[in-house]
């Protein structure tokens, strides 16, 4: 044994080193000792001196979860069930107002990774152990904030510590609320529909491997991810953050993500594939939500109804039970799941309830729990306790099915006696302590302190299985050389590459010769609304960084001087499918979600919707209505790109957050390049032939918007796809490299018989 005291700013930690066994690390100031026996070293967490089961790291983590949970009162379990809102380190950067010492940060003269005055409340007086990163200022700051945060639970009560996790933070855009944290130090990698482009899992397990590496520096042990939902809906404002619309592609996608972030295989293993390097995934979303009924979302009441016109309710539990629960890393199956918002409309078999999916016997007690035999922990998505909001477009709560005659108790009730186990977005004890008498008041107190102590169980497992218990803290030194490291930025960047598609490349244009001119038209963007409801400003500039640019092409405002025309576009953005407009003029509120760029009149549009409720409308149709994408002005950009280069080849390069209708203008040139959220560099090197492109498409690129109406929401691969100009078809698997179309081992082994 040996000691290894070190201080940063305000911590204090030691290290002891077993000759055998893990490093025990805990902070000077917060009381806790050590206890050696056997020539072993122990951490005493309680602080009473004995080598209790759950301090002895000999043990297994299911017995000493069990041990510590006996031990853990009420209050402190009822804490262990939440999971924090967004926290941002500083607060400066995040969703929730926050103060030091009383003052906003700007005032407080305090470190970046000081704990706010609402931290200190939710840890000691709420008993939180579960935190939600979401922007963080640099692995510097984050490394000292988790520290500060450990240091601080590490004094209190039975000394558990905190379990810090993180939205996906690879990709290169930080905002959408469920992609917060993206972008900054961290190695960069393509969006999850990218990594699906690559059509290659070993890929994505050392995707995985890295970012878990990366996530545990940053003090992270728990990633909200990955998304495996199917997304047969091809409107879905979620599509980015899939694998994809094909359930065999998103179940390997899913375990080999999974088995990357969970598998420890670098010595550091301590049972069953955890150990130190591993990072606890939380599979969502459970049954899958990506048949939201004309592709709306269930973050609002306007989408809360998934469905199934195409009785396909079982393919959507496939990345599910063949993929996160059948690991072959040697952790068993995805730590966790998280159920989805959504109601799955008429899919409840026994009691016939249409519920959001964590409210749901069926779904969770049911399926979930007996019949596939799951027991990690069941956590709902953020924010599903709370009273609905006053309007279906507002972003707040989303108790959908549970809306009238719950209490925010009694939801908490419902959702644990169906097999939950913790609150996402919820800080607040409170309620859970109140559902814990409901319950007393229905079964029995022997009944709910054995209902809570299972939960307590599963959760404490997984802390156990990543040596919190043993030692939750980093050194920001180390924290510094491993995120963001040039190899792993170099492995990203390869990723990058891999996940870019050629869709067309007529009489073999591409690559293009180096250091050619290039005309690249500014882009437009009117002023709007985000997902939040926020305003966003007015844009019209460059859609890349021209200081990149330079270092490939020579880059001319003067059209008539160019060789070619790069027009960079996105998928078309038409809204979420709901007008508050419209709504005030006497309409249902409800309106088409368009995949093309022109304006689009829902001719094909059902004459009744699926879903609806008394609460809104029964009837949400929008057959008929009219919408125009807020970047319409896209193609009428490669419109006047096209006349001005007089004949000139165009290229366009098409970011897709979703399918997206080309025939708009595909006829119009010479070659189409979709990436998936790459750096612009990346798609550069395609251009000019540093890179050979390989990707293939994860999707279906729809020939029009009338089979993007007949389609049915949870069925993939069941649209008509555009044909370009030579011959081609934009089906799943598509993709072209510079001697044509691909087909290879992975063409082989994805492509489906339509």
């Amino acid at each position: 044994m040996s000691k290894d005291r070190r201080g940063s700013n305000a911590e204090d930690i030691v290290y002891v080193r077993n000759e055998v066994g893990p490093v025990i690390g805990y902070s000077a100031d917060s009381g806790v000792g050590i206890i050696q026996t056997d020539g072993f070293t122990f951490k005493d967490l309680n602080q009473d001196g004995e080598l209790h089961p759950y301090k002895d790291w000999r043990l297994p983590a299911e017995e000493r979860a069990a041990d510590l949970a006996g031990r853990m009162s009420i209050e402190q379990i009822a804490g262990l069930m939440l999971y924090s809102k967004h926290q941002a380190v500083p607060a400066s950067k995040g969703f929730f107002p926050a103060t030091y010492n009383g003052k906003p940060y700007a005032e407080s003269e305090v470190e970046p990774y000081a704990l706010t005055d609402q931290q200190l409340a939710f840890f000691i007086s709420d008993n939180v152990r579960h935190v939600l990163l979401t922007t963080l200022e640099s692995a510097t700051a984050a490394a000292h904030w988790n520290n500060h945060a450990q240091a601080l639970v590490e004094g209190l009560g039975l000394g558990i510590p905190v379990n810090n996790s993180s939205d996906p933070r690879h990709g290169t855009d930080a905002s959408k609320e469920y992609n917060a944290g993206a972008g900054g130090d961290i190695s960069m990698w393509p969006e999850s529909l990218g990594l699906a482009a690559t059509f290659d899992p070993q890929l994505v397990r050392e995707f995985g491997a890295i970012a878990a590496q990366e996530y545990r520096a940053l003090g992270i042990a728990t990633a909200l991810s990955p998304q495996v939902d199917i997304a047969t809906d091809p409107r879905w404002s979620r599509f980015d953050g899939t694998f994809g619309e094909d359930p065999l592609l998103s179940t390997d996608m899913g375990r080999a993500y999974i088995d990357g972030f969970q598998t420890t295989s670098d010595g550091g293993e301590s049972s069953g594939g955890w150990g130190l390097g591993s990072v606890n995934a939380m599979v969502k979303h459970w049954p899958g939500g990506g048949s939201g009924e004309a592709g709306r979302d269930a973050h609002f009441g306007y989408g809360k109804f998934a469905v199934y016109p195409g009785n396909n309710f079982n393919e959507h539990l496939l990345p599910f039970l063949e993929g996160a629960f059948k690991l072959q890393g040697g952790t068993d199956k995805a730590s966790a799941v998280m159920p989805y918002y959504t109601i799955s409309y008429k899919q409840d078999l026994v009691n016939g309830e249409n519920v959001g999916n964590s409210y749901s016997s069926y779904l969770i007690k049911d399926l979930l729990r007996e019949k596939y035999e799951y027991d990690g922990v069941v956590c709902t998505d953020w924010g599903i306790t709370e009273d609905e909001p006053a309007a279906v477009d507002v972003f707040f709560s989303r108790p959908w099915g549970v809306e009238t005659g719950y209490t925010v108790a009694e939801r908490h009730y419902k959702a644990l006696m169906v097999g939950v186990d913790q609150f996402g977005g919820n800080n607040d004890a409170a309620p859970i302590l109140e559902a814990y008498q409901i319950g007393i008041d229905i079964h029995g107190e022997d009944f709910m302190r054995k209902r809570f102590e299972q939960s307590a169980v599963r959760l404490l497992k997984n802390m156990f299985r990543v040596g919190l218990f043993e030692n939750p803290y980093v050194q920001a030194e180390e924290s510094v050389q491993t995120v963001g490291k040039a190899d792993y930025m170099t492995k990203g960047y390869e990723a990058q590459l891999k996940s870019i598609v050629l869709l067309k490349n007529k009489q073999n244009l591409l690559p293009l010769p180096k250091g050619k001119t290039v005309y690249i038209p500014k882009r437009y963007r009117p002023a709007g609304t985000n997902w939040f409801g926020a305003v966003t400003p007015e844009i019209y500039d460059y859609p890349v960084n021209t200081h990149v640019v330079n270092h490939y092409f020579h880059l001319t405002d003067q059209p008539e001087e160019a060789d070619y025309g790069l027009v960079f576009i996105t998928s078309p953005d038409s809204g979420f499918g709901y007008s508050r407009e419209d709504a005030d003029n006497g309409g249902n509120g409800y309106v088409p979600i368009s995949l093309q760029y022109g304006a689009y009149t829902a001719e094909d549009a059902r004459e009744q919707s699926i879903a609806g409720d008394e609460r809104d409308v029964l009837n949400r149709s929008y057959r008929g209505k009219v919408v125009v994408p807020s970047n319409t002005s896209d193609l009428a950009m490669i419109q006047r790109t096209k006349a001005a280069m007089k004949g000139k080849p165009v290229i366009v390069i098409l970011h897709l957050f979703k399918p997206a209708v080309v025939q708009e203008f595909e006829g119009e040139i010479e070659a189409l390049v979709v990436n998936f959220g790459v750096q612009d560099q990346a798609v550069l090197d395609i251009l000019i032939g540093n890179s050979e492109p390989s990707g293939l498409l994860p999707l279906q690129m729809p020939a029009n918007m009338r089979t993007v109406e007949e389609q049915c929401e949870d069925v993939p691969h069941d649209m008509d796809v555009h044909v370009d100009s030579e011959g081609n078809a934009y089906d799943f698997s598509f993709g072209l490299n510079w001697q044509g179309v691909i087909r290879d081992q992975r063409t082989a082994s994805y492509t489906r018989q339509r």
